[in-house]
């Protein structure tokens, strides 16, 4: 297996399934809670851009670039996959080093502090070097969205520096681009870390 074929990951609290066309009624459901698309400052796809953005990921999957995954929350009946959440993905996929970034990653407004938002990095950290070899994964988000920064830093990822005018946001405003990383010897601590913020939440 490689990190550019689809796959299904379950967590504590999260499932991340392979995106697929029929997620979309979920997907807009979950970006509705918390009208997510209305802050500026990030991607989220607002319902009527839901199509194509699902066409979009799945399309950069078949180009390779990118793995995509629709979050769901784990059914505490059943323990398999339940309400859908959100979106994350792996992107800027370089094979060779290898090496991913995490990102283009948004989840439902209920969602939040209830564990999921960890509980998929973890999935997705343990995946990228334990599985696939990567010796860095890297996370990036605009420069004034304040709470994606704080949280990538609570990951324990370290900034490596800001691209200053770095792409156009949909508003076509140029955007600052903070970039993060964690390496493969910090890993450990990182994982360590995600486990004992999830442990809290029982």
């Amino acid at each position: 297996m490689t990190f550019l074929e689809p796959l299904t990951l379950t967590g504590r609290y999260v499932v991340l399934e392979p995106l697929r066309e029929d997620h979309h009624d979920g997907l807009v459901e979950a970006v509705r809670d918390g009208e997510l698309w209305k802050l500026w400052y990030t991607g989220v796809p607002a319902p009527e851009q839901m199509a194509a953005e699902i066409s979009r990921r799945v399309t950069l999957q078949e180009r390779g670039s990118m793995l995509p995954f629709t979050t769901r929350l784990v059914d505490p009946a059943t323990g398999g996959p339940g309400k859908v959440i959100g979106m994350t993905t792996y992107m800027n996929i370089d094979a060779d080093t290898p090496r991913v970034e995490i990102g283009s990653t948004w989840n439902a407004a209920s969602s939040h502090g209830s564990g999921s938002n960890p509980d998929s990095k973890l999935l997705l950290l343990a995946h990228a070097f334990d599985t696939l070899g990567c010796p860095a994964v890297e996370f990036r988000t605009h420069w004034l969205n304040h709470q994606s920064r704080e949280a990538i830093a609570r990951l324990g990822a370290k900034q490596d520096g800001v691209l200053r005018s770095h792409s156009r946001s949909a508003d076509g405003a140029l955007r600052d681009t903070v970039v993060f990383s964690i390496l493969e010897h910090e890993w450990p601590m990182v994982r360590n870390g995600l486990e004992f913020r999830l442990a809290g939440r029982r």
